[in-house]
């Protein structure tokens, strides 16, 4: 897409109006802070609020990316065509028993939202509880959220979120009639906890800054204004939410940053006991528990278990001092999840970089894994409503393997295939190959590189490469089946997920060692992989396009300014580059739960300058960038929209190229970008479109 400037538009560029901050000796000029609204809180819940120069900015932004984009339709068209055909539009997922009934979800032709039902247990008709389509009518956003029924199956809990700011509101729904009762609550996180009786559930409430503070609990019948306080948290530097532990026993208050964590009791049959501490939170200490007769199954890196273990306490003495290790640390060896059934313990760990199931019989002791034998995969505990059982649900699929569904008992090692994803439009995994590799990292270390390609894919360096990248917060991007990516791969791409540090995919030092100070290790890995596949012959440079998303979103612009010469195009969706402007704003709904992933520029100088040397819009350079796309939503509470519209104005003042940069921000939505599974298609086929473009593969 590179061209002379007189072939394309001229791009928007905002007024300057420089604003000084100076901190830690250090002096900073930002020309476009004033594309924050002033009244952003406000704007999250009515955009019309928005401020009219800033509004007027980010339409001249839109309609500068529709003229660039133009002569696209067709392929964009052709693209949500072959997307939608690989979905199955009348499909319904297999049916979970609790009791008496099992519970499923479907969807029929041609719906843009799910349909949640039930059916008696021996089987018959269904019964349908709650239709998103009939609730999203006549709405430009709608988002579904927290969908729980009570334990005695006459109550259903729903919440849904109608701008994209992640402002939930619960509706609770009589089972009996199929009608909501008057008693919405607004301004919640999205899911509730149902008391043992269910007579009715606890809730987390969004403050003024977003941030979920406070725990209340809502009796059915009663108003909601009403509801008591059952737990205040009093700093803002951690999330907070509920849950309840498999037995359904006890009600679970669990309150954490991304290095710290601490747990609240409440027995699910006496909602009004007091909540009690499982044990205080420290620095650094993360755990997570459930619970099985009176024992609680705890995981924990405590004790320097940086893989994380599993011990056991009694309920009635859960301190840190009575823990005893129950499932041992090993080094390598990282435990992700578990959960306990009446008579197992299970849990989800990885090793080697790919993910298996362990099941742990409590009687005696005796365990045994579930694996998988291809080079990458992906695999999912999908967990059971009920807890007296020997049945567990798990998913697996890798990138050339549809998304496959299996009952699993514990006891006899019977794997039951339930489902195998059907692609309508036809899929034959032996057209396809998957691989994994390893690029060598500066330091030494291997990144290991997920593939996807065509067997009839010439590997001569002439292929171009869609390479995603994350890489923090410890998240792991599975090597997982997405019938998306294969209208790029069907056109000749390599698709490629880098799994560079940041993440947690070789354990939880390949976390550490992506983070806080070591943050440039998950930008240099992201180049090494690069380097890689152009050093093995898989593509060159000007073939390779960048994409990721959210912090994803800040990988990509840190390349762009260390890089921009090994890529022949980037793609930020949501991107988060305004890194130390946002982490100076405590005012921001993320900001103080995010000072451990990234530091604290406000109180450390040292915080400051590592964030300061990485920052993509503190570091924008006056040099050559290539093709950009950037995505944003107005309504994100996540990566608010000025950090993108911010980003792309410094780049093209500063850059010395004619390559477009574009920005297409959603007026109506946030940071998942279009609600509705086929309205999200044409978010898809407009960044495919314009990966395609910039390849010449049109």
């Amino acid at each position: 897409m590179s061209s002379s400037s007189a072939a394309l538009p001229k791009p928007p560029l905002p007024e300057r109006r420089p604003i000084i901050d100076r901190r830690h000796g250090r002096e900073r000029s930002d020309e476009y802070a004033w594309l924050r609204a002033h009244n952003w809180q406000d704007v999250f819940k009515d955009t019309t609020i928005l401020d009219a120069d800033i509004r007027a900015h980010l339409l001249a932004e839109n309609a500068y990316q529709a003229e660039v984009m133009a002569g696209t339709e067709n392929l964009r068209e052709a693209l949500v065509a072959e997307m939608r055909g690989r979905i199955k539009e009348d499909d319904s997922s297999v049916p979970a028993p609790d009791g008496p009934w099992s519970y499923g979800v479907s969807y029929v032709e041609r719906a843009e939202y799910p349909r949640f039902f039930r059916r008696r247990r021996e089987g018959g008709e269904d019964y349908i509880l709650l239709d998103g389509e009939k609730e999203a009518k006549a709405r430009t956003y709608f988002q579904l959220g927290g969908i729980s029924h009570s334990p005695d199956h006459r109550w259903l809990a729903w919440s849904h979120d109608d701008k994209g700011s992640e402002y939930f509101a619960v509706s609770i729904r009589d089972l009996e009639t199929g009608t909501d009762l008057g008693e919405r609550i607004e301004d919640t996180s999205g899911g509730v906890a149902w008391s043992a009786r269910s007579r009715g559930f606890f809730y987390t409430r969004l403050d003024a800054r977003h941030r979920p503070s406070r725990v209340y609990y809502h009796a059915v019948g009663t108003d909601p204004a009403d509801d008591p306080l059952i737990y205040e948290e009093p700093d803002a530097g951690f999330f907070m939410g509920v849950g309840e532990t498999q037995s359904g026993e006890y009600v679970v208050i669990d309150i954490h940053d991304h290095e710290t964590s601490e747990v609240w009791l409440i027995p699910a049959s006496n909602p009004a006991a007091e909540p009690r501490l499982l044990a205080a939170r420290e620095t650094g200490i993360e755990y997570d528990v459930d619970e099985s007769d009176g024992t609680l199954y705890i995981l924990t890196n405590a004790d320097g278990a940086e893989d994380f273990k599993i011990v056991t306490a009694t309920t009635d003495a859960a301190g840190r001092g009575s823990w005893r290790d129950y499932v041992p640390h090993e080094q390598g060896r990282l435990i992700l999840s578990h959960f306990t059934l009446k008579r197992h313990l299970v849990w989800l760990e990885r090793r080697d970089g790919l993910p298996r199931i362990v099941v742990k019989r409590l009687a005696d002791g005796a365990e045994h894994a579930i694996a998988f034998e291809e080079e990458a995969y992906s695999l999912g505990l999908a967990g059971t409503y009920e807890f007296d059982t020997t049945t567990i649900r798990f998913t697996y699929s890798s990138l050339t393997t549809p998304n496959q569904t299996f009952d699993y008992d514990v006891e006899t090692r019977e794997r039951t295939l339930l489902k195998t994803q059907e692609v309508p439009s036809g899929h034959d995994s032996a057209d396809y190959v998957t691989r994994r590799i390893f690029a060598p990292a500066k330091d030494g270390e291997m990144v290991p590189v997920s593939l996807l390609y065509r067997k009839d894919t010439a590997l001569d360096g002439s292929a171009p490469v869609l390479l995603y990248g994350y890489g923090s917060y410890g998240i792991t991007i599975p090597a997982s089946f997405n019938t998306n990516c294969l209208s790029l791969v069907d056109r000749g791409f390599i698709y490629a997920i880098a799994h560079i540090r940041g993440g947690k995919d070789k354990g939880f030092a390949w976390y550490d060692a992506g983070r806080r100070r070591n943050k440039a290790n998950t930008f240099t890995d992201f180049i090494a992989v690069a380097d890689h596949l152009v050093a093995e012959g898989y593509t060159s440079y000007e073939r390779i396009v960048a994409e990721g998303g959210s912090a994803g979103g800040m990988l990509m612009g840190a390349v762009a300014n260390m890089s921009p010469e090994k890529f022949g195009a980037i793609i930020a969706v949501v991107p988060f580059v305004d890194v130390l402007n946002t982490m100076l704003d405590d005012t921001l709904p993320l900001t103080p739960p995010e000072w451990p992933e990234w530091g604290n520029p406000i109180l450390s100088g040292e915080d400051y300058e590592i964030i300061a040397s990485y920052s993509p819009y503190d570091n924008v350079k006056r040099q050559p960038y290539p093709p950009m796309l950037v995505l944003a939503g107005l309504t994100d509470p996540r990566v608010t929209y000025w950090e993108p519209a911010k980003w792309v104005a410094r780049l093209r003042e500063l850059k010395t190229d004619d390559n477009p940069i574009l920005l297409r921000i959603n007026m109506d939505a946030g940071h998942g970008g279009a609600s509705g599974r086929f309205n999200r298609l044409e978010e898809i086929a407009y960044i495919y479109a314009f990966a395609l473009k910039v390849m010449g593969r049109q």
